[in-house]
């Protein structure tokens, strides 16, 4: 391989980690520490047979260690923790998901699910259900037997094949019912969103503890629909537009202001011909891989001066 194929296997690399951590700067970083390594170690005189191999395992290598810090991390982190969104509705995605079996493990409700698996048993299900390799190769990324290798990516499989979401088959129909959906929260239309919403809809917000957030999960239709038409309301109230994406694979928003900066990002799960649960995630730190930011804080303070 030529230095232009081992490039080629940014977006492969990119893949693994961003699933992995669930940050798409952390994934960046670590890809870029694996690249590094490769070329130090082709400098040092070591035979590498496959540049794809040895960065993998690279990769995931460096996830593990990297996940087994932040999970003292994440168990404080403040409110509900959020992966970072990516938008997959345009040709420069970082992480398209082509393949029709890779689609799911992207979205939000996939990527919020491995938290629950450790880091060792996140990386050999994700290296085998996901991305096709083979026990062999994942036994020497990560130091294990095969037979080992093949007993976590079992006890992982039992725990996602339980929890897995299982969105609607059809993505125009997800589509569709996303517009209708988010037209309804715009118009503050508390009933058309109650049509739309599960009896037991819950939604989730990742604020990193800044103002303005939803420290804890809001749970039930009506709750739900009318939280969510009251927020409407609200965007006509402080300048701000709702756009619908596509967000990690499946339908979302984004909520910009008059100067077309992000305030925050919706993604949704649709099952069964209705939503299910809502996703949003307006801590700064997570949304600053896709463009200039809003200043939140500015926003509230200017509309407590202009009054009601």
């Amino acid at each position: 391989m030529d230095d232009a194929d081992v490039a080629a296997l940014r977006p492969l690399l990119f893949s693994i980690a961003y699933r992995m951590l669930g940050s798409v700067s952390e994934a960046e970083d670590v890809v870029q520490d694996a690249f590094l390594r490769e070329q130090r170690a082709r400098a040092d005189g070591i035979e590498i047979a496959s540049p794809k191999a040895f960065l993998s395992a690279v990769v995931t290598r460096l996830c593990i260690d990297q996940l087994r810090s932040a999970r003292a991390r994440r168990e404080v982190y403040a409110g509900a923790w959020l992966p970072e969104p990516i938008f997959t509705d345009e040709p420069a995605a970082p992480d398209p998901a082509g393949h029709a079996e890779q689609a799911d493990s992207l979205s939000m409700a996939f990527l919020v699910l491995l938290e629950q698996l450790s880091p060792v048993e996140r990386a050999v299900f994700l290296l085998h259900d996901v991305f096709a390799y083979d026990y062999a190769e994942i036994a020497e990324t990560i130091g294990k037997s095969e037979a080992n290798c093949r007993q976590l990516a079992s006890r992982a499989r039992q725990h996602i094949d339980a929890e897995r979401p299982r969105f609607e088959a059809s993505q125009r129909e997800r589509e569709r019912l996303a517009g209708r959906f988010f037209a309804a929260v715009t118009e503050g239309d508390v009933d058309g969103l109650a049509e739309m919403l599960a009896a037991d809809a819950v939604v989730y917000g990742d604020s990193g503890g800044r103002s303005p957030s939803w420290p804890q999960p809001i749970v039930g239709r009506d709750r739900v629909a009318k939280l969510l038409a009251g927020l409407g309301r609200q965007l006509a109230d402080y300048d701000l537009e709702l756009h619908p994406r596509q967000v990690n694979g499946q339908p979302g928003a984004a909520v910009r202001d008059g100067a077309g900066r992000l305030v925050n990002v919706f993604a949704l799960d649709v099952v069964d011909g209705v939503v299910q649960t809502v996703r949003s995630v307006i801590n700064p730190d997570k949304l600053g891989h896709l463009g200039p930011l809003a200043d939140v804080r500015a926003i509230l303070d200017e509309r407590r001066r202009a009054g009601p």
